[in-house]
């Protein structure tokens, strides 16, 4: 019984010590420079998904284990705290007055929330797009086939480089509303492109994130 106890507070002093060691106490911190377990119930047990975040100064590094929301595809819902039942399609919805498709879904979540990786992959660009998608980053998978998406971050996590390799549930930034996404909805946008062979970051053929991630028929 005490042997539980001490690992339960363990692990809850380590998950804290990870979130603040990478990101930081203050919400207002500018940005940075720029597989486990598939089992689909839900949850990825933590053994199965530790993440190792070194500091800014590439000096110190934290291995902690951490929990992550699974969709059936195995791809993670890459925001702390979001489940299956709190996503919304909006990857049809109308943007630019009616001129083009939103081809993404907005995941709602206070400013300041944690981005994590949704897949294995490799940090191909930090982008700033001005007037658009504000601050983000995309990720291709290991195969190369597919890119992810993050979009309206208000700060990367610290230390992160194009290049750079990711697990699923690696620090990738903060929710926020960088680009043209309103203060008053702070919000991840996150798409999924299908890539052939020899597409840049920029390419990419659009495809549904909702349903890989709630386990849902799109709503449109």
């Amino acid at each position: 019984m005490m042997k539980t106890l001490a690992t339960v507070v363990l692990t809850a002093i380590l998950t804290s010590a990870f979130w603040i060691f990478a990101f930081g106490i203050s919400r207002g911190a500018p940005p940075a420079a720029g597989g486990g377990d598939a089992r689909v119930d839900g949850k990825v047990e933590g053994k199965g998904d530790a993440t190792t975040v070194r500091s800014a100064a590439g000096s110190a590094s934290l291995s902690v284990a951490e929990s992550v929301v699974v969709g059936p595809s195995g791809l993670a819902i890459p925001v702390a705290g979001i489940t299956a039942n709190q996503l919304t399609d909006t990857f049809t919805a109308a943007r630019a007055g009616g001129a083009r498709r939103h081809d993404a879904i907005d995941i709602i979540a206070p400013e300041g929330t944690p981005v994590f990786a949704t897949a294995p992959g490799t940090i191909e660009k930090l982008y700033y797009s001005l007037g658009a998608g504000g601050i983000t980053a995309y990720e291709r998978s290991e195969d190369g086939r597919w890119m992810y998406y993050y979009a309206h971050l208000s700060a990367y996590a610290p230390g992160i480089a194009e290049g750079q390799k990711l697990q699923r549930g690696s620090p990738i930034g903060r929710v926020g509303h960088s680009g043209d996404a309103s203060p008053d909805g702070p919000h991840l946008h996150f798409a999924i492109n299908q890539m052939a062979p020899g597409e840049k970051w920029w390419n990419g053929t659009p495809i549904n994130p909702y349903p890989l991630l709630a386990g849902k028929a799109a709503t449109r």
